[in-house]
């Protein structure tokens, strides 16, 4: 049967929303009929796909439209094409059937489908006994979507899809490309707006900015990973009882090449940061975030694809392969994870299908007053199952060992950085936004399920009840968001609020200090110094500090013994580590030149020789999260500006030893302070932040001290932390 002209003329226009019931090889009353769109040819014959003539095909319009019988069934066809002297072959995408199935449907349907990434996006596979890729996208409101790359000239007219009315997922299988093909989805609206060509929300791999294609890509190393064990022992510790201390990193700007290129490539970070991190004993690597993203100013928080690693630093392939050299280091990888919110740049998600799909219609529920962008919906399930399969695609598919998620608390709470009349209230009537919440609770479980041993960290500052409390089931009622950690904003703000007022005013606001272990235990704490204190003119952590540079020097050494001894895991971002002085830019790399002078080198081994003691030492992280882990011993010298405490691990005194923490904040010398210590004996002095080998004034304990009916006499140095370990005989007092 002929179909209507008007039909045809859609073809050539690249309009026809049901490419398939026109063009490919289709049973009829005479035999088997093939129609197919080669514009240019003159000449066509059809082709099995082991070389089988089948029938030569008629130009029936000049504009490249031909028809004919064919032998045998419906099949995969390839059409050998002439005109003049110039001969070709196409593969045609529509004799081949779909490669989703009815269980696909189910289950994205139903919002449960954990390997989205396996299905939607563009794979490279084999179909019906040919190589191609098989692209699929959801775009439910669309009239019709075109697959168009540097394979088809980037013309609409050549790739028209498949729609998958029960889900709204439109697919094609080509033959004949693969790995390395440009591509961009061309979506006309349900208005018939054609839509900004828009980038694979799925993609594996970008364009390097500010080319915004997407990159037909395998995600990561596949096969060969060697990072067994390291992932064995995660998944069989307690990670609240193992040291955990953590340097974040903006891969751009750590250090750059210096030959002309604006970055190292992940080989070459490796080569440099890995080791660097192990020398400093840090545990584990934060990065802002890896997802390709086109604003460089933006650090990665705007990211327009969640599902490929940056381009800046090269393909997929370098990014596993730095996991993995990480892994079998004995460092473990974070990375920053932005479901709070996406950029509306032209070819992201916004108005992907030509409606509000991944975002909300209503800008009270939709719009970001604070960054400018965009907030997914999250109580659409294909959303969730979009955001919860990239969750699971990191774990999965790079073997990264957690995620920090930025931003929660604007996430759960509708009227966050909104005045009254700018947000919609809840269905009763509150602010809480329970869609969020359970969208953080699934995202918690299927991680935890899928893999043992992975973190999730909040960045959270407001007292949202339970963030590491268990999420509860998908039917049952509960606050607990299932998080592994929570970032310990008040322990921040409160600390470095204290550290920048003068010295002789530090008495008056001591609760700054002790305030925070009001609630220490409530949840399980990281200790953060992040990107965030040390830019848009915060100035660094060093500068940050009170008083003249010998004190700005000592303070950041005190303030970071008083951290590394306070409960709670370790995260720093870098260049703090040697006390940079300039505020962080991601435009140029660390100061490193700042280490050819004596007070950075001690900042730099005082930070190392923290980390080693913190590992080495099971009382300074073996109970980080429980209260029965820390104790005050001077909580109350106001006039002095000392505190003092004890932290503790299961076990006797003699089997695990307590370590006693000292700080002294005023540039005032005690030669002798009476402390209080929980076990008369001897204490050796652990580590002394004002010694000489850290560019201190080398005041201290002669190596220890003597604790006799429950106390003893120390030198305290001037802005310093000092920590004490047992070694006595047990006797507690």
């Amino acid at each position: 049967m002929k179909p209507p002209a008007r039909a045809i003329e859609a073809l050539f226009e690249g309009t026809q929303a049901d490419p398939f019931a026109l063009l490919g090889l289709h049973r009829g009353p005479g035999g088997t009929f093939a129609r197919a769109f080669l514009p240019g040819a003159e000449l066509a014959e059809a082709h099995a796909l082991d070389g089988t003539l089948l029938g030569t095909l008629e130009r029936t319009d000049p504009r490249g439209l031909f028809e004919g019988k064919v032998l045998g069934d419906p099949q995969p066809v390839t059409y050998r094409c002439r005109a003049g002297v110039h001969a070709w072959q196409v593969c045609d995408p529509y004799t081949f059937g779909p490669v989703l199935g009815p269980m696909d449907d189910f289950l994205i349907a139903k919002g449960a489908h954990f390997r989205l990434f396996d299905k939607l996006g563009a794979h490279v596979i084999d179909h019906q006994g040919a190589r191609g890729v098989h692209f699929a996208v959801w775009a439910p409101n669309a009239q019709l979507v075109s697959v168009v790359g540097d394979f088809n000239g980037w013309d609409h007219r050549f790739h028209p899809m498949r729609r998958r009315a029960d889900i709204g997922v439109w697919e094609i299988f080509i033959p004949g490309i693969g790995t390395g093909n440009a591509y961009k989805y061309r979506i006309t609206g349900p208005d018939g707006t054609i839509q900004p060509l828009k980038a694979d929300p799925y993609a594996f791999f970008s364009e390097l900015r500010p080319a915004t294609a997407s990159i037909v890509a395998q995600p990561g190393k596949r096969d060969d990973w060697n990072d067994a064990p390291h992932r064995a022992h995660w998944a069989k510790v307690d990670p609240r009882r193992v040291p955990i201390t953590i340097y974040e990193v903006h891969a751009g700007s750590w250090r750059k090449p210096g030959d002309g290129r604006e970055f190292f490539t992940w080989d070459e970070l490796a080569d440099r940061l890995i080791p660097y991190c192990l020398d400093m004993g840090f545990t584990h690597i934060e990065f802002l975030p890896v997802s390709e993203h086109p604003y460089d100013p933006s650090w990665g928080y705007q990211t327009t694809g969640l599902y490929a690693p940056s381009a800046r630093f090269g393909g997929p392939d370098g990014f596993a392969r730095f996991i993995d050299g990480a892994h079998q280091a004995g460092l473990g990888v974070l990375i920053d994870w932005v479901p709070a919110h996406f950029p509306t740049d032209a070819h992201g998600l916004a108005r992907f299908d030509g409606t509000h799909l991944y975002e909300h219609q209503d800008p009270r529920l939709g719009f970001h007053p604070d960054w400018n962008t965009a907030i997914y919906n999250f109580g659409r399930r294909e959303v969730e199952s979009f955001l919860v399969n990239n969750a699971l695609f990191w774990a999965e598919e790079y073997h990264v060992d957690g995620l920090r998620v930025d931003a929660v608390a604007s996430m759960l709470h509708r009227d966050y950085s909104r005045p009254a009349g700018q947000w919609l209230p809840n269905a009763q009537g509150g602010r809480e936004n329970w869609e969020a919440v359970a969208f953080l609770q699934g995202m918690n479980r299927a991680v935890h399920a899928a893999q043992d041993g992975f973190l999730t960290m909040a960045e959270e500052s407001t007292t949202w009840p339970g963030v590491c409390l268990p999420a509860p089931a998908p039917d049952a009622q509960g606050t607990g968001l299932g998080f592994g950690f929570k970032w310990n904003m008040g322990f921040m703000n409160d600390t470095l609020k204290y550290m920048s007022r003068d010295a002789a005013h530090r008495r008056y606001h001591h609760d700054d200090i002790t305030f925070g272990l009001m609630y220490a235990f409530t949840e399980n704490f990281v200790l953060p110094l992040s990107h965030d204190e040390v830019v848009h003119g915060k100035g660094s952590l060093l500068h940050k500090m009170s008083g003249d540079d010998w004190q700005k020097f000592a303070s950041l050494r005190a303030y970071y013994g008083l951290m590394w001894g306070y409960p709670g895991k370790k995260l720093l971002f870098m260049g703090q580590e040697f006390a940079q002085r300039r505020e962080w830019s991601e435009a140029r790399e660390l100061d490193w030149d700042m280490l050819q002078y004596a007070p950075h080198q001690g900042i730099q081994a005082w930070v190392r020789d923290l980390n080693r003691t913190y590992r080495e030492t099971a009382a300074l992280h073996a109970r980080d999260c429980e209260v029965e882990g820390f104790e005050w011993l001077v909580v109350d010298d106001m006039a002095a500006s000392v505190f003092a405490w004890v932290r503790r691990a299961p076990g006797s005194p003699d089997s695990v030893p307590p370590v006693v923490v000292v700080s002294n904040m005023t540039p005032t010398l005690h030669d002798h302070y009476r402390l209080p210590l929980p076990h008369n004996g001897k204490w050796r002095e652990l580590l002394n932040s004002d010694s000489a080998l850290y560019g201190g004034s080398g005041q201290g304990n002669l190596g220890g001290i003597t604790a006799i009916d429950g106390a003893a006499l120390v030198v305290l140095p001037p802005l310093a932390t000092v920590m004490f370990i047992f070694e006595g005989t047990g006797e507690r007092v």
